[in-house]
């Protein structure tokens, strides 16, 4: 299936590593001209070398900051596919969550999407034409209890971007949410030790065990690959899907009830 996405520039936030280098890397292999984002050069030439094809091309900047997100729009001030992906995810006590564990991650999960998304909408909309995707998580609407913090994050970002997708109307811009289950990246390990009943167990063990006592409801009761999720952001991210907005997407292996 042709995505019809030759041609168009793609910004992938967080994308050196994780569901962010897997979304870039489809784009890319679709014909889109992919923009990368990472704090740490070293880590964009990696995964640019990756990717291995010369329409990517990556900018060291932090869309968490506001200063960061302005240097970003200054070196790429027009966009046809945003994908707000930068994120982080921990596993604390409540009363452990801090103030500044609140900024933290309203900051880098919500108000990174905001800014650029605030940035790139209205070109968007004078042009008429234009994707917008927030990678929002399950635990927007399944909120874990030992997640809270990150799980309202995910929650405002299925807000911003169903309203977003209100001011949308009669344009072919679009405006969606993808939401992923637990997905296999570099620090999945680290998380399912820190919840593990035994961290020293094998890491088969650790996983089947999260996915029966922490995620019964998972259809899949599997980790999902990163490219499972690219591959439903580039459709989403492509023409085709012209009739898909303001939706709440899920790709997360059946962990979340219908009725939600």
């Amino acid at each position: 299936m042709d995505l019809q996405l030759h041609g168009k520039t793609a910004l992938v936030t967080g994308s050196t590593a994780g569901i962010g280098l897997a979304i870039a890397r489809r784009l890319a292999e679709e014909g889109a001209s992919v923009v990368l984002t990472g704090r740490s050069r070293e880590k964009i030439d990696a995964a640019l070398a990756d990717i291995g094809v010369p329409t990517a091309r990556g900018i060291a900047a932090d869309p968490a900051t506001e200063e960061g997100a302005a240097d970003l729009v200054r070196e790429l001030p027009e966009v046809d596919i945003l994908v707000n992906n930068l994120g982080i995810y921990e596993s604390k006590p409540f009363a452990e969550i801090t103030d500044a564990d609140w900024r933290r991650f309203f900051e880098v999960n919500v108000l990174s999407g905001a800014r650029l998304a605030r940035s790139y909408f209205p070109g968007m909309l004078a042009r008429d034409a234009g994707r917008i995707i927030f990678i929002a998580s399950e635990s927007g609407l399944m909120v874990p209890p030992d997640m809270i913090h990150y799980g309202m994050t995910k929650t405002a970002q299925l807000a911003i971007a169903r309203g977003l997708a209100g001011l949308t109307k009669g344009t072919r811009v679009t405006v969606n949410s993808v939401l992923p289950g637990t997905t296999r990246s570099e620090g999945i390990e680290a998380f399912l030790k820190s919840v593990a009943t035994d961290p020293a167990a094998p890491m088969a063990e650790i996983e089947a065990g999260f996915f029966a006592k922490d995620r019964a409801t998972s259809l899949l009761q599997r980790m999902i690959e990163p490219e499972e999720i690219a591959s439903l952001v580039a459709y989403v991210a492509s023409p085709l899907s012209a009739a898909t907005n303001g939706a709440a997407l899920r790709v997360d292996g059946g962990i979340t009830p219908t009725i939600v």
